[in-house]
């Protein structure tokens, strides 16, 4: 497969020049991968509390040291990445590389990169991480179900850019697919891509959003005045404990390639009233076997598919203290923005915070309906469908918010009647945003203050089987009141118009780079 392969441009070049697939990746063809390319450093990349990749350089001087490194790892201080949680006074960790995930630094072409897992001085995996966390959720859950959970991301932001001209500009609100030259950011979009698509290999596709700001106004001069273009990059599914990975390097690499050209790429959930929001959608799949499992005999929804939907009906109200950490979230999660405010699913529905998507259900090779001359199929792989929870944004921890929909999942498996029963009764059919369609769905959160409440009161659904250890869940909580947001919505109404508009500007924008 990967010499095959030599001919896509995308290819892992660590794969071409070894022969194999990450998986099977040793020390000693990373030390082969050194030599050949006259490499002068090994980077580890690792993901701390604050939900952002951090890096440690080593420089290698002799074959002898990078073996010893790629063996053993390197010492960090766990009291610095994960303050609140660790003690100055025993604060000591491992940082120790993923083999199959070693990449070439696009931005430092001396340096080969890993991702790395955090162990303790007892060489176990450091229980209080999120990477670690969401390793233990997928064990879990494999343990517990028999099936395994895939998970993909649509990471939406924003790319600030000094504005050149004012050709073809793009009315408000209507940047959904646009092209050049109404778009002008799409040169910096396709050099991001080439590098999470060669690093990861799990790109879908991308492509420019509804928002558009052509004069940005704030109070913080790194954004003030700029254009602002919004951008969706989605990725394919993986199991789901290197999706948090794919995620943080992904933005990684999406602000790297920002800087480099000037411009500002941000997460953040809101950049302007009125305007498109951001989320970071996740989709999770269940597969057995290599097979997704997620569609029943006549095409419709398997029942396990449909305890998934009722497991995160269950947990949604909470899982908003991993995925909406900010104030500024809870200016997006609001009616009439295709975002999120009820716990429901439907298909196809983008009002819904739980949405069943077009799956290629009993249709296939459909480029033969429009490409007469093509006579002879492809055969497919087995089932595309998954179900997408909508409520997150930018703000979110991707490793913590991915832990907890796969411990939603396993409750879903391991509590069927249960489970049917809230999916029965939180399914809608209509825009819910419509007059008297939603009052008896359960309301998200509507400030991190309220989220952290619910994680509290929920929290027993985290720390069973001592997945989410109980500090964490107090240092989330903590974090979450900190931003003291009660009632802000209602807050923000009673203010003059003028005045709401730059307190929504000054709490959207303080957050420009969180997560």
């Amino acid at each position: 497969m990967v010499k095959e392969d030599k001919k896509f441009a995308l290819t892992n070049p660590i794969c071409i020049l070894t022969g194999k697939e990450p998986g099977d990746l040793t020390r000693d063809d990373l030390i082969k991968v050194i030599e050949e390319k006259g490499l002068e450093r090994i980077t580890f990349h690792y993901t701390a509390l604050d939900g952002k990749i951090k890096e440690l350089r080593i420089p290698v001087t002799n074959r002898k040291q990078a073996e010893m490194v790629l063996t053993e790892g390197e010492r960090v201080d766990g009291s610095s990445l994960f303050k609140g949680i660790i003690d100055a006074g025993k604060s000591d960790l491992y940082v120790v590389p993923v083999y199959k995930s070693a990449f070439l630094n696009p931005f430092d072409d001396t340096s080969i990169d890993f991702i790395c897992r955090f162990l303790t001085a007892d060489g176990e995996l450091a229980p209080f991480t999120p990477d670690n966390i969401l390793h233990k959720a997928a064990e879990l859950h494999r343990k517990k179900t028999g099936l395994e959970l895939y998970a993909m991301g649509e990471l939406e932001f924003y790319i600030l850019s000094n504005p050149e001209n004012n050709l073809y500009p793009i009315p408000k609100q209507k940047g959904y697919h646009a092209s050049a030259p109404f778009v002008k950011s799409g040169e910096v979009l396709n050099e991001m891509v080439h590098h999470i698509a060669k690093i990861t290999g799990s790109i879908k596709y991308a492509h420019h959003e509804v928002g558009v700001l052509e004069n940005v106004h704030s109070d913080f001069p790194e954004i003030n005045g700029r254009k602002a273009e919004q951008v969706e990059i989605e990725f394919l599914p993986t199991p789901v404990e290197e999706t948090g990975d794919i995620i943080v390097l992904a933005k990684w690499i999406i602000r790297n390639v920002a800087y480099k050209h000037g411009f500002v790429a941000t997460f953040c959930p809101k950049l302007e009233v009125g305007n498109a929001g951001t989320g970071m959608h996740f989709h999770i799949a269940l597969m057995k076997d290599g097979k997704n499992v997620m569609l029943g005999k006549k095409g419709d929804l398997s029942k396990e598919a449909k305890q998934v939907i009722g497991g995160l009906c269950r947990y949604a109200s909470s899982l908003t203290a991993y995925g909406n950490t900010v104030s500024a979230s809870y200016l997006r999660l609001v009616p009439h923005q295709e975002a999120p405010t009820k716990v429901c699913w439907s298909e196809m529905n983008r009002s819904a915070l739980i949405r069943v998507p077009l799956g290629w259900n009993n249709v296939s090779n459909l480029a033969m309906k429009v490409n007469p001359q093509q006579k002879t199929k492809l055969t497919n792989e087995p089932g595309r469908q998954t179900v997408e929870l909508r409520s997150p944004d930018g703000s979110g921890i991707a490793h913590l918010l991915l832990a907890g929909l796969t411990m939603a999942s396993e409750w879903g498996l391991s509590n069927e009647k249960e489970s049917l029963d809230l999916a029965e009764k939180n399914h809608v059919t209509v825009n819910i945003h419509a007059s008297g369609s939603s009052d008896d769905l359960a309301e998200l959160a509507t400030s991190c203050v309220e989220s952290s409440e619910r994680l509290l009161q929920h929290r027993n659904l985290y720390e069973r089987d001592k997945i989410f250890p109980a500090v964490v869940i107090n240092h989330v909580a903590k974090l979450l009141q900190q931003e003291n947001d009660k009632n802000l919505n209602q807050r923000l109404l009673a203010m003059p118009d003028d005045e709401k508009i730059w307190e929504s500007r000054r709490i959207m924008h303080r957050d420009i780079h969180k997560h």
